[in-house]
């Protein structure tokens, strides 16, 4: 689906609720008070040239095992280390799974965070992409009083070419591959929420294909395959040409209403918004990012024919294009068990399914963006919401555990070959350095010059902090 503009707000200098009401799908005064967009246009000066031009979060929905995967206990008892075995890496000293192979390639390009802790139990990308780690929220589907995440942040302060979308979000909104077995399920996170919803990303939509059916639902994982690909004008929800064309004509006439205060620098910037909304939906520059057919079968096969190898090949692309925030959420579809959440089957489901798709993406991702002198510009994030329990339960899975997790950064500004923060023998709490999601979060910012103690309005007109309380993790800037 895509989303660009979102429900009404109350203007000033005369122009009531009912003047500026909602414009069918595109609405551009989605919260877009006069005062709010006067703060917009103040928290522009909090950005300044970063060493990261674009982002790419890939999200391993789920919680990815931080013992089965870049923090190994080895000589832990053999509940706690489970069955893999710990292969040495180009970063001397440092090992990870041994089934992760191309990823030890190039570990000396990297940078591991073994301690990420916090106490947001639940499945969903909330507190990856926004920091926030507390409080009460619905786990299962977003909502307008969601704090905003970095996408939504990106856009608000006009990073990005004007043509193009400030943020996508692939393959599909998190959630959309379970709707099937569990109706309205939406899963929060990748959105503007309370600053509106024309700040929520282009969403990607996707149709993958499964070579078999799970013999065992969830934990017998079947690989997706295939690419994500632009909504059409149909599949935009209520959008057809001639209503586009009617809005378009509507939005002139609100235009007019506005002519008494058509010299403030605030209706300039509403203007602004109405044109970027509308380019963004005609221009070809987006379409043709997600062309792969541009792109050569010795790089689609380097990334790999899954949906998220092609993910992030067009998140490759994107950033050429000049997007500054790409995120890809591992997803999961139905039945098939394409997720990180390993309660049972833990192994078979790292060996089967989800560490092949890692490892032959991530490593074809960096490889690429530095042969084409990218690197160096784009941040690479790889990590999920929670890590896993310590023990491994009597199912061969392993249990929830936020307590403690990881976080892979690359390029962008980070130090390469960079270790920080320890956690216990058991990788089960850190024994050094915590960090919690909003420290990530407060580094990306730091990364794309975007002040991470930055506030932003909230429905009530409260100064919230883009980061919730985070800071910059020093250490790790090269």
């Amino acid at each position: 689906m895509l989303s660009v503009l979102g429900q009404s707000g109350e203007l000033c200098d005369g122009v009531t609720r009912r003047e500026a009401m909602r414009v069918g799908g595109l609405s551009l005064f989605a919260g877009m008070s006069l005062p709010r967009l006067m703060h917009a246009a103040e928290a522009g000066s909090s950005v300044r040239p970063g060493k990261a031009k674009s982002v790419i979060l890939f999200n391993l929905l789920g919680g990815p095992s931080q013992q089965d995967m870049f923090d190994m206990k080895p000589d832990a008892p053999v509940e706690v280390r489970g069955e893999f075995q710990p292969i040495s890496t180009s970063l001397p000293g440092y090992h990870v799974s041994e089934y992760m192979p191309n990823i030890a390639k190039v570990m000396h390009k990297a940078c591991v965070i073994r301690s990420v802790t916090h106490g947001y139990n639940a499945h969903n990308p909330l507190n990856v992409v926004t920091g926030f780690s507390g409080g009460a929220f619905n786990q299962l589907r977003s909502e307008p009083t969601d704090p905003p995440d970095i996408g939504a942040i990106c856009q608000y302060l006009k990073l990005g070419p004007r043509d193009m979308p400030g943020a996508v979000c692939m393959p599909c909104y998190p959630g959309w591959g379970e709707s099937v077995n569990y109706p309205g399920i939406r899963r929060p996170g990748p959105y503007g929420g309370f600053l509106g919803n024309q700040y929520d990303p282009l969403f990607s939509v996707c149709s993958p294909t499964f070579d078999r059916k799970p013999t065992v639902p969830h934990y017998d994982p079947v690989i997706p395959m295939g690419e994500p690909t632009l909504p059409t004008l149909d599949e935009l929800p209520g959008i057809t040409i001639n209503r586009l064309d009617r809005r378009r004509s509507m939005l002139d006439q609100l235009d007019a209403q506005f002519e008494t205060t058509r010299t403030s620098g605030a209706i300039d910037r509403l203007s602004h918004f109405q044109k970027r909304a509308f380019e963004m939906l005609i221009t070809s520059k987006t379409r043709e990012a997600f062309d792969l057919s541009r792109e050569s079968a010795q790089t689609r096969d380097a990334y790999g024919r899954t949906l998220s190898g092609s993910s992030l090949l067009i998140a490759r692309r994107l950033v050429e294009a000049g997007v500054p925030y790409i995120s890809v959420h591992a997803e999961i579809f139905g039945n098939n068990g394409h997720s990180y959440d390993m309660h049972e089957n833990n192994f078979g489901m790292l060996k089967q399914c989800n560490l092949p798709i890692l490892d032959r993406a991530y490593p074809a991702l960096i490889e690429d963006l530095d042969a084409r002198g990218l690197l160096d510009s784009t941040l690479v994030v790889v990590m999920g919401e929670m890590g896993r329990s310590p023990r491994v339960n009597g199912k061969a899975g392993r249990d929830h555990w936020p307590q403690c997790g990881f976080s892979l950064l690359t390029g962008g500004g980070v130090k390469q070959g960079c270790i920080f923060g320890e956690s216990d023998k058991q990788a089960a709490y850190p024994i050094s350095h915590p960090v919690s999601p909003g420290d990530i979060v407060a580094t990306i910012y730091q990364l794309l010059g975007i002040d991470p103690h930055l506030t932003v309005p909230d429905a009530l007109g409260r100064p919230i902090h883009i980061a919730h309380g985070g800071e910059p993790i020093w250490d790790v800037l090269a």
